[in-house]
């Protein structure tokens, strides 16, 4: 038996008390009351919940992951593998789970709805309605990952509502993905059987979904920010909202992950209680997870702080037992196999030439504009130079070149333009480019994007700067997406390249995970696939 003593803070009943908990074999066997115990400084509340996360973001095994995120207080996340199943398909899908069981931190992994994610690009694998089916059999898959092709949910595509129909035989929940989405469109979306979406990106569309009857993830990520929008949500609809990171780079989560969003929102002055229910009640009673509540028969999984109102986390415990304390984890590093899917070779500078059957001069050509913080885009039509049949980027005016290689098969590289990534002389690549992950790329010119494409094409994956001093590399063996290594060591390793990128002269907050979206095809406005310049409201190729 053990016992832990201090204020215990209860969001399921909505009080602060006195008390000690009594731990046995993994559950808590009782709590003792004590009105009159003085406060130790010591405050108990139940462990946080990532309520929609790609672990592979992260760019982290989740054995690795687990030893980052403990650290802040996370005992489980809802988690959506298909960043490695469109690159090794159901294999890829056995090994997050399989490594997953190798630590405390409990992995709630879904089948995959969207692999892939669309038609218009070239995935390492496709799951068909019978391979979700077959995953959605198994124990340990516990919900449909986000729908994204929400076009086919509302035009009744026959495979789409096979694999929702799949999920509610099973009485599974469906995960949503329908950016913009507001009045009709939201409801039927939502009547097809979705409950919940993290794509909101403003206040209007979250009310029109959660007037729906959907829940709503607010996301803050390394890319995607929408808590500043959002979190007027928490005052409006408490009982509608979880909070999620979706993305999180090993250098952002190094420094928190949801006990970030709790404090802001202790901060902003929202409630205590409401925020420990988007923290982990939520998405614990959305997705039946196996995850404590700190109420008598539980799994012992909770948090205990030194003040709250900094949700600083001094220990967590999952099962009854403590995996972390006071800077330390308490449990072995897991061995791990590789997987990958990957056929190299060498991209030469003429390859990556944007070439044009129009006259030497200008002419106006459709142009990428990425935002800041968003996974969405704009799009421009910019007056561009053409010499000798090739379309000229024009740094001066922060137009680059971006492009996007097949890792799967030798195709000719998909060539566009894009602005605001700000890049002077140099180049930056990486082959985590949701949700394919083919290598993206952009830069200054033909020679730094050939040499940074190469550099993550000699490795079987990774992210990787050049410039005219040299080049740096952070390899990602595992699908291409993921590496094995300690995460501080490959969380400093990215804010290395991170700084190399801004030295180049990007202003994003995070280039690299901003890159890795411009190739995401299901969020608007413009973006690019391994195919071609690619319409997202439209869902046609330019």
């Amino acid at each position: 038996m053990t016992s832990i003593q201090g204020t215990i803070l209860d969001p399921l009943q909505n009080r602060t008390y006195h008390g000690t908990i009594h731990i046995k074999e993994g559950f808590i066997q009782s709590i003792d009351e004590k009105p009159d115990l003085p406060g130790n400084g010591t405050y108990i509340a139940p462990g946080f919940v990532d309520s929609h996360i790609h672990i592979e973001s992260s760019m982290l095994i989740p054995s690795e992951f687990a030893r980052l995120a403990l650290r802040h207080g996370t005992v489980a996340t809802v988690s959506d593998p298909h960043e490695i199943a469109n690159v090794c398909g159901m294999d890829g899908v056995e090994f997050m789970i399989e490594n997953g069981e190798k630590v405390p931190l409990k992995f709630f992994f879904g089948a995959p709805s969207c692999v892939p994610a669309t038609p218009f690009e070239t995935a390492g694998a496709q799951l068909t309605p019978a391979d979700v089916a077959k995953l959605l059999d198994r124990d340990d898959i516990h919900y449909l990952a986000e729908m994204m092709n929400w076009p086919g949910v509302l035009n009744g595509d026959p495979e789409v509502l096979e694999k929702i129909q799949a999920a509610q035989e099973r009485e599974k929940p469906v995960d949503g993905h329908a950016p913009g989405l507001t009045g009709d469109q939201a409801h039927a979306y939502a009547s097809a059987g979705i409950s919940t979406d993290h794509e909101c990106f403003t206040i209007g569309e979250a009310r029109d979904k959660i007037a729906a009857g959907m829940m709503i993830a607010i996301r803050e990520g390394s890319a995607a920010k929408n808590y500043n929008a959002l979190h007027p949500l928490l005052k409006e609809s408490p009982a509608n909202i979880m909070f999620c990171s979706d993305d999180k780079h090993p250098d952002d989560l190094m420094e928190g992950h949801i006990n970030i969003l709790a404090e802001r929102s202790l901060r902003l002055g929202y409630p205590l209680f409401d925020t420990l229910r988007a923290c982990s009640v939520h998405a614990v009673q959305h997705y039946n997870l196996n995850v404590g509540l700190l109420q008598a028969g539980d799994p012992a999984d909770f948090v205990i702080m030194d003040d709250p109102d900094t949700m600083h986390i001094s220990e967590t415990w999952i099962d009854g037992k403590c995996v972390y304390k006071d800077g330390e984890v308490l449990f072995d590093r897991p061995k791990s196999r590789i997987i990958n899917h990957f056929v190299p070779r060498q991209i030469s500078e003429s390859e990556i030439k944007a070439r044009t059957d129009q006259p030497d001069g200008t002419a106006d050509f459709p142009v990428i504009v990425a935002r800041d913080g968003e996974l969405i885009t704009e799009k421009s039509v910019e007056k561009l130079k053409i010499s000798s049949g090739e379309i000229l980027a024009d740094s001066s005016r922060d137009i680059l070149k971006i492009t996007v290689v097949n890792r799967y098969r030798n195709e000719e590289p998909a060539v566009g333009f894009i602005k605001n990534f700000g890049i002077k002389n140099g180049a930056i690549a990486s082959s985590v480019a949701h949700d394919s992950h083919n290598i993206i790329a952009v830069g200054s010119s033909d020679e730094h994007l050939a040499s940074v494409i190469n550099q993550v094409m000699d490795a079987k994956g990774g992210v990787a700067v050049s410039d005219d001093s040299g080049s740096d590399l952070l390899s990602l063996p595992v699908g291409g997406i993921m590496t094995d290594r300690p995460g501080d060591e490959v969380g400093l390793h990215y804010k290395k390249l991170t700084q190399r990128a801004k030295d180049l002269g990007s202003t994003l907050h995070s280039p690299f995970m901003t890159i890795s979206f411009m190739a995401l095809l299901v969020i608007p406005k413009l973006k690019m696939s391994d195919m071609g310049l690619f319409d997202a409201e439209k869902f046609e190729f330019i």
